[in-house]
Parts: structure tokens; C-alpha cells; sequence
């Protein structure tokens, strides 16, 4: 018992104000920097695909609707799974501003977004 006097005694001799006792977790925010931290505050906002690298479902894809592709660079290589069946994945690059049409007749363009 007196052993465990001692301990309290001196853990309220760390306890100053301003400063945080031995032992105790940092926030993962405060540790974080750079691109791990913003991807984080994308998370913690709800964005579930901060980088846009989910697949996107294909829309019309005509000329006058094509798909919209998110992309904060002027140019981006997308996949297009023309045919399920097949297994196969036509890669395209598309450039800012140039709607591009898939082997499979689908129409593609870049919608620009702010980067991460």
C-alpha cells in the first residue's frame, strides 16, 4: 500500500500544466504530416476515395454525355472493362479538354477536381 502512494504522489508531481503525463497516446493527427494527414482529413470528412481510384459505373457514354473521369492532372490512364465476360481491360489515356472513345464505343473525358 505504501508502495502505491509513492507511485500516485509522483504521477501528480508529472501532471503539470501544459504537459502531459508519461506513458499517455498522441493523437494521430498531431503525429501525422504531408499526404497521410490530408488523406486522413478526407476520411474523417467522409470522403471514402479520396485519390479516385475506385472503379466508376459507366453512364450513357455518348458523345453528347460521356463518362466523367475525376482527374487533378492533365491527363489520366482509365480502364474500361468493355465486356464482363471477356476478362479483358481496354486502357486508354484521356487528356484534359479531348473526350476520347473506347474500342467498345464508350465516350470518356476528364472533369477536373482539386487535388488532395
Amino acid at each position: 500500500m505504501n508502495n502505491m502512494m509513492f507511485l500516485l504522489r509522483s504521477l501528480k508531481f508529472m501532471r503539470h500544466n501544459g504537459s502531459r503525463m508519461y506513458g499517455a497516446f498522441h493523437d494521430t493527427l498531431d503525429q501525422l504530416t504531408g499526404i497521410e494527414k490530408r488523406e486522413l482529413l478526407a476520411h474523417l470528412a467522409g470522403d471514402c476515395d479520396p485519390f479516385r481510384m475506385l472503379s466508376i459505373k459507366k453512364g450513357l457514354g455518348t458523345w453528347e454525355c460521356p463518362n466523367l473521369i475525376p482527374s487533378a492532372f492533365c491527363k489520366r490512364l482509365v480502364g474500361c472493362v468493355c465486356y464482363p465476360e471477356t476478362n479483358h481491360i481496354e486502357y486508354i489515356w484521356l487528356h484534359q479538354g479531348v473526350p476520347k472513345r473506347c474500342g467498345c464505343g464508350y465516350w470518356f473525358v476528364l472533369c477536373p477536381i482539386a487535388p488532395l
